[in-house]
């Protein structure tokens, strides 16, 4: 669910275009003010030679293999016979190509999220609901909750690891609930996760195979998309916290029929223990997929806080300062994730994609 692949593309981002020409105007069902076939946009100068590696359905959550060489995403796409999400493994340094189908990391059932290369980038952890029931989990209709936009919380989700062959290992967590959004430290030493086992959504952290659990956040609201510092002390994570009675009320409504309401979400970062959190934006709207600057005093993110309309990258330090723009798509650009050896940025964006609903996985080298 970081996020739930899509779901928030679908609501607003996704252009409805029918040419496959550049088109611009407002488009009603994206809230898109503009489309265009751009690769690079001039303001975007901590981003060179932009390039783009997959060409077709919805591919997000890239995230990069411990010696930067592979990615592993998570991808639906019809044209490989897929119904919903599905993990799959590919080469960071060249484009898929239009006839070419990935390595499958995960078992082709049910619906899947959250991938992340464990050491030695032989193995791959990853959230899975294939126990649960080998269909796809269906979506919630939004129009059956006011019309109000929502996220599906898959009470089946667990946590497996699988070989980079797409056999499958262990299984990771066993507890009833949903156990998703596994992150691995730099350090190699714990996983991150976000599971509903104390009747809230909150953070928890476990050695690699599974054992020592620890719980990271304790108070309500959905916390989740975490992911470690470069020297694996501290956490970023995206919280709805809901205050008001009204706003705890239909909180804990919508989570008992396994959903969530994920518009508005600020960022917080803490010690992996959960000690010294802070709050570090205060932007309203959505602000979600969060990940350290190899710096480790920066986080970069997707907000559409400046424009309802799209998400772009932002980057922040993590004491709320210095806050600043990093990409100018006017759809939907998000799931930022540096390479370990800080040079390269992956992310995923509507952009350049003829004015479908593609989403494709995007590579840039990172300026300073």
């Amino acid at each position: 669910m970081k996020l739930k692949l899509y779901t928030l593309i679908i609501f607003i981002v996704f252009a409805a275009c029918k040419s496959s020409k550049s088109k611009h105007g407002y488009d009603g069902y994206s809230g898109a003010t503009k489309i265009e076939n751009v690769l690079h946009y001039p303001k975007e100068k901590h981003l060179k030679n932009v390039r783009q590696l997959t060409f077709g359905g919805d591919n997000a959550e890239a995230y990069w293999s411990f010696d930067s060489s592979k990615l592993v995403f998570q991808a639906n796409n019809k044209a490989w016979g897929l119904e919903c999400d599905q993990i799959f493994m590919m080469d960071a340094s060249k484009p898929l190509d239009s006839s070419e189908i990935p390595q499958m990391i995960s078992t082709g059932k049910g619906r899947t999220t959250c991938s992340y290369f464990l050491p030695g980038n032989e193995t791959i952890v990853y959230s899975s609901t294939h126990l649960a029931d080998d269909a796809c989990p269906p979506v919630p209709k939004k129009e059956d909750y006011g019309n109000k936009y929502i996220w599906p919380v898959y009470q089946g989700y667990d946590i497996f690891i699988a070989d980079t062959k797409g056999n499958q290992l262990k299984q990771l967590t066993f507890e009833d609930g949903y156990d998703a959004e596994p992150t691995v430290s730099p350090k190699g030493d714990r996983i991150v996760f976000t599971s509903t086992r104390t009747g809230d959504l909150e953070l928890f952290t476990m050695a690699i195979d599974g054992s020592d659990v620890k719980q990271v956040t304790h108070e309500l609201g959905y916390d989740g998309g975490a992911f470690f510092s470069p020297d694996g002390t501290k956490l970023i994570f995206r919280s709805s916290r809901p205050k008001t009675d009204e706003e705890i009320k239909e909180y804990k409504d919508l989570l008992s029929k396994g959903l969530v309401q994920p518009t508005n979400m600020e960022l917080y970062v803490c010690n992996v223990d959960g000690s010294d959190l802070k709050k570090i934006t205060d932007l309203g709207s959505a602000n979600w997929a969060p990940f350290f600057h190899p710096s480790g005093k920066k986080v970069l993110f997707s907000s559409n806080h400046v424009s309802k309309r799209s998400f772009n990258l932002f980057m922040i330090n993590i004491d709320g300062t210095g806050l600043e723009q990093v990409t100018y798509d006017t759809v939907f650009d998000a799931f930022p994730m540096f390479s370990p050896d800080g040079k390269k940025l992956v992310f995923s964006s509507n952009r350049n994609n003829n004015g479908t609903r593609d989403t494709n996985l995007f590579v840039a080298d990172w300026v300073e």
